[in-house]
């Protein structure tokens, strides 16, 4: 048997490959991050293995971000078994092992490789080619919609200074309507002396109807009397933040275009449950990947993060725990999107959350306990392919 342990860097990878009586083949292959260093590891494994299907071959690796990627689609490419290993646990496992502070590729790349020795390592079972490009867009979709939040924030904040009587005259200050009258008219000055005919069609074309013009009057005779700046510098970063956000809405709206074609190949008893949606059903069966990987719904709960922490010594049992948070953040946030949903929804999920609160629980805690329900739910329902089921 060979163990074969790879430290994974951006631009290059240390490797390390043991034989089944713990001797070290090679203590330390320095590969680059390219099909060259991928083919110099190859023939090295190649060298060494006995079996042409490589059966006698463990390969583990660190999920380190993005870098793993590649080098793990090549050698799963190759009938190689790879297991990818969190992070975390391999740096909590090295500093139990020794009580010197050494860290550097080679040792980790060793450590990986005594790691697979000394213990079987149940390695993941792969997920489909469709289920990791959609972990892709949704993980993606969750990047473009932090980017839109944090120039909504700017855009009030501009707002506060060049116009802060604005938010007393509009629902939301990041509504269309307002958006449109803020690209026409960027400052006080410019709305005060709009023509009050041009700013009433402005806001009523982009709410619909719903402001006329009372609404356009209150805010030019709020901008007329307003205590905002005048500076041009601000009018421009105001109008070019919004631009952005109705360029990152649009983008936004194509890429859930995409992930709702996706989701409507696979045809997921997930879709079936009462409260999630294309958004949210997305994020659960992506970031779950192959239920398989779970063999009950506690690993499941694990893997979200969702379990409470438990801190016990001699005869002292902590009651107030919080949970580990320890996991897959995206699947946590939709579980827990999906639990408050979800009760919304359906009789028995609202009669275990109202039963929750009643106990005195805070939402969030409350929350937390339908999540862990759902979460036994969703993996019934995965592992059986069947559809949710209201209780009566």
């Amino acid at each position: 048997m060979l163990y074969i342990g790879i430290d994974v860097a951006s631009r290059k990878h240390d490797c390390c490959i043991m034989d089944g009586d713990g001797t070290m083949l090679r203590e330390n292959i320095v590969i680059k991050n390219n099909l060259e260093g991928f083919e110099l590891l190859l023939s090295q494994i190649r060298s060494f293995s006995r079996k042409s299907d490589f059966s006698d071959v463990k390969i583990g690796l660190e999920a380190t971000g993005h870098y793993n990627k590649n080098i793990t689609e090549f050698l799963r490419k190759h009938i190689l078994n790879v297991t990818v290993l969190n992070p975390l646990q391999v740096n909590l496992a090295q500093q139990a092992d020794t009580l010197r502070k050494t860290r550097t590729d080679k040792s980790v790349a060793i450590f990986i490789a005594k790691m697979l020795f000394a213990k079987p390592i149940s390695s993941k079972k792969p997920m489909q080619n469709e289920i990791e490009e959609l972990r892709e867009l949704v993980r993606h979709r969750s990047r473009l919609v932090e980017m839109n939040a944090k120039f909504k924030v700017s855009v009030s904040r501009i707002i506060s200074i060049v116009f802060p009587e604005l938010p007393e005259a509009v629902w939301s200050i990041h509504q269309k309507s307002c958006y449109a009258m803020l690209l026409e008219y960027p400052d006080t000055k410019a709305i005060a002396e709009s023509h009050l005919t041009k700013l009433c069609n402005i806001l009523k074309e982009n709410s619909k109807g719903k402001y006329g013009k009372p609404q356009a009057e209150k805010i030019r005779n709020l901008a007329r009397n307003s205590i905002g700046s005048l500076s041009s510098s601000y009018a421009f970063e105001l109008q070019q933040t919004i631009r952005l956000i109705q360029s990152l809405q649009h983008e936004i709206s194509l890429l859930d275009l995409r992930v709702r074609v996706i989701m409507d190949t696979f045809n997921s008893p997930i879709m079936t449950i009462p409260g999630i949606s294309y958004r949210l059903g997305s994020v659960i069966l992506a970031e779950i990947g192959n239920i398989h990987n779970f063999d009950n719904p506690n690993k499941l709960l694990k893997y979200a993060g969702l379990e409470p922490s438990i801190h016990e010594s001699g005869t002292y049992k902590s009651t107030n725990e919080k949970m580990v948070k320890r996991g897959s953040k995206y699947l946590r946030w939709a579980l827990l999107t999906a639990s408050r949903l979800v009760s919304m929804r359906d009789n028995t999920f609202k009669l275990y959350a109202s039963k929750k609160s009643a106990e005195g629980k805070t939402f969030w805690v409350a929350s937390s306990h339908v999540a862990r329900k759902l979460v036994r739910v969703i993996f019934h329902l995965l592992k059986t392919n069947s559809c949710f089921v209201p209780q009566s």
